[in-house]
């Protein structure tokens, strides 16, 4: 897998079935590794060992309904008092993150209410902060590190 714009973390890989997979910290197994599941790998290292947040604040791949839709979200951070703090959406590398990504994501938080939004395919981030009062999303440079 190629090199993304992310710190260099370490990650434990297995192969079988001619099939490489990687192990997930969150949900506690290994899953196949694709081109985006490596970019939300590299994005749960991050919120860990950059931003501070606890693993066991952190929700990945849940379903979701939003408009009488099955959706599944990528990543979720919550606050401790059981609000969500962010949503991420993940891409693959190869993806340009284009409107339509925006539009997905703020479906999603139509539902799950979060403070902050990230969106990203490895090279790019995009970090937003909910301004529910306005309804729109004020860009910013970086997330803030998580504080308990």
């Amino acid at each position: 897998m190629q090199d993304l714009n992310f710190p260099k973390f370490s990650f434990r890989f297995k192969s079988s079935e001619n099939k490489i997979s990687i192990f997930d910290s969150i949900r506690k197994k290994f899953v196949i590794l694709q081109p985006e599941e490596w970019v939300r790998q590299h994005c749960l290292h991050y919120l860990m060992h950059v931003k501070s947040v606890p693993k066991s604040l952190i929700n990945v791949e849940k379903e979701l309904v939003v408009n009488d839709l099955k959706k599944r979200y990528d990543i979720v951070v919550f606050n401790p008092n059981g609000t969500i703090h962010l949503i991420i959406e993940c891409k693959a590398p190869n993806i340009t993150i284009s409107q339509n990504t925006f539009d997905q994501i703020a479906r999603y938080n139509l539902v799950l209410n979060a403070d902050y939004l990230m969106v990203t395919n490895g090279f790019n981030h995009y970090y937003c902060q909910m301004d529910f009062k306005a309804e729109r999303y004020i860009f910013l440079k970086d997330i803030p590190n998580y504080k308990l």
